[in-house]
C-alpha cells in the first residue's frame, strides 16, 4: 500500500500556525501587487472561490476582507523538512512531490505499525501533535491511486483503497480527476462516451492509442488499476531558480538588473545550502504579450558564488535585445555538480581564484545573515530602493 500525504493549504496554514490572530479569517498567501498571483488560500477564502494561481486582482474582488501575506519559503521549508522527518520514521520509501506533499510506501511497514488504517492515521496524529498543522491523506494499492483518495475529503481527511476496491472505485472515477485529462483531453473523451475511468474498457486499444497515442495506452493501464511508477526517496536537484511577475511592464534593463541581483543571490544561497555548484547560468524574460524566452551561458567553472551568478545574468540581458516590455524576469541554474562528484583529476591544479575569492565573501556573509536576518547586510544598490 501507498501513501499520498497532501498538507491542508498549508502556506496559509502556517501562516495562520505563526499568528493564531488569523484563525476564523480570509487568509491568502501571494504576490503583492494587482498582477501577483495566489500561491495558497485557506478554506474560509476558498468559500468565495479564491484558489492558487488566480491573480491576486481577482482574488480581492472575490474576497474583499482577505488578509493577502507575502510567501515565507524559508518557514514553509523548515516544516516541510519536520513533516518528511515524521514520514520517515514509519517508512524508509518517502518521496517528497513539493514542499507540501509526498509519497510514502508503506509495503512491510505493518508489523511494525500495525495495518494501513493505524499507520495513516498515526501519520496524521503526529504531525498534528508536532506541528499543529492537519493533512489530508490517501491510501490504495499505487500512487495514481493515492493521490485521487487525498484529495476526496478535505481538509484534515483520510481515504483508504484497498485492493479489492480497486475495480468499484475506478468505475465511478470521473475521467477529469485522472491526471493528465486536461481539458483539451476531456472535450475529446466526452463525445465517446467516457465520463468515467471505467468506460475505457468499452473500447479496444488499438483505437484509443490511435486517438490518444502514449496517453492512451496510460489511460488503458490506468482503467486496469495498474500504475507501474514506484515511491524513489531521494531526488537529486537538477536546477535551481527564481522569478517574480514586475510590478509593472518595463524594457529598462536597470530595473530588470536590480529584480535579477536579488533572485540570483537566493539562487546562490540555495546552492551553498545544497552545497552544490553550477556550470550554466540561464536568464528568463516573460514579455508583455506573454511571450517566453530564455538565454544560458555554461561557465567554465562551476559555482555557487552570488557574483558570479549574477555577472553572467547581466551578461545574457545585456546582450539581449528587447522587443517588447518585460512583465517577468527569472534567473536559474542548472548542470548542477557536487563537492564529491567524481572528476578527472589533472597534474596541474586549476581553479578560478576569482570564484573561490567571491565564494569565500559569501559563505561569511551567510554566517552573518543566518545569525542576525537577511535584512542585516545587504548590497549598497539595493539599499532603500522599490
Amino acid at each position: 500500500m501507498i501513501l499520498h500525504v497532501d498538507m491542508d493549504a498549508f502556506f496559509a496554514s502556517v501562516e495562520e500556525l505563526d499568528n493564531p490572530l488569523l484563525k476564523g479569517r480570509c487568509v491568502i498567501v501571494g504576490g503583492q501587487s494587482e498582477r501577483g498571483v495566489v500561491s495558497a488560500a485557506n478554506y474560509e477564502a476558498r468559500k468565495f472561490g479564491v484558489h492558487s494561481a488566480m491573480p491576486i486582482f481577482q482574488a480581492r474582488d472575490k474576497c474583499p476582507e482577505a488578509i493577502i501575506l507575502p510567501p515565507r519559503m524559508g518557514r514553509y521549508k523548515e516544516l516541510s523538512g519536520q513533516i518528511m522527518s515524521v514520514l520517515r520514521e514509519f517508512s524508509p520509501l518517502v518521496e517528497p512531490v513539493s514542499i507540501d506533499e509526498a509519497f510514502v510506501d508503506i509495503t512491510g511497514c505493518e508489523r511494525l505499525f500495525g495495518g494501513v488504517e493505524a499507520i495513516s492515521v498515526g501519520i496524521k496524529r503526529q504531525i498534528r501533535q508536532r506541528l499543529n498543522l492537519t493533512c489530508s491523506l490517501g491510501a490504495a494499492p499505487n500512487k495514481f491511486l493515492a493521490k485521487i483518495a487525498s484529495d476526496m475529503d478535505k481538509p484534515d481527511g483520510l481515504t483508504i483503497i484497498m485492493p479489492e476496491q480497486v475495480r468499484q472505485f475506478i468505475d465511478s472515477l470521473p475521467i477529469h480527476k485522472v491526471p493528465g485529462v486536461g481539458k483539451s483531453t476531456h472535450d475529446r473523451l466526452i463525445p465517446l462516451g467516457i465520463r468515467n475511468l471505467g468506460d475505457v474498457k468499452r473500447y479496444p486499444p488499438d483505437l484509443l492509442t490511435r486517438k490518444f497515442g502514449a496517453f492512451g495506452s496510460r489511460l488503458i493501464e490506468l482503467s486496469d488499476g495498474i500504475d507501474r511508477s514506484v515511491v524513489t526517496p531521494v531526488s537529486e536537484t537538477k536546477s535551481v531558480s527564481a522569478e517574480e511577475t514586475l510590478f509593472s511592464d518595463t524594457d529598462d534593463k536597470q530595473v530588470l538588473k536590480r529584480y535579477i541581483m536579488k533572485q540570483a543571490e537566493r539562487v546562490a544561497r540555495e546552492l551553498r545550502k545544497q552545497d552544490i555548484r553550477a556550470r550554466t547560468v540561464s536568464i528568463k524574460i516573460k514579455h508583455s504579450d506573454f511571450k517566453q524566452i530564455t538565454r544560458s551561458v555554461t561557465i567554465e567553472y562551476p559555482t555557487q558564488s552570488s557574483e558570479i551568478i549574477i555577472r553572467e545574468a547581466f551578461r545574457l540581458l545585456e546582450n539581449y535585445r528587447m522587443p517588447k516590455k518585460a512583465r517577468l524576469i527569472g534567473v536559474g541554474v542548472s548542470n548542477l555538480v557536487s563537492r564529491v562528484s567524481p572528476e578527472q583529476v589533472e597534474i596541474f591544479e586549476r581553479d578560478d581564484p576569482q570564484n573561490s575569492s567571491w565564494e569565500k565573501l559569501d559563505n561569511a556573509v551567510d554566517t552573518i545573515t543566518e545569525k542576525f536576518g537577511r535584512d542585516f547586510i545587504t548590497r549598497a544598490s539595493l539599499k532603500d530602493k522599490k
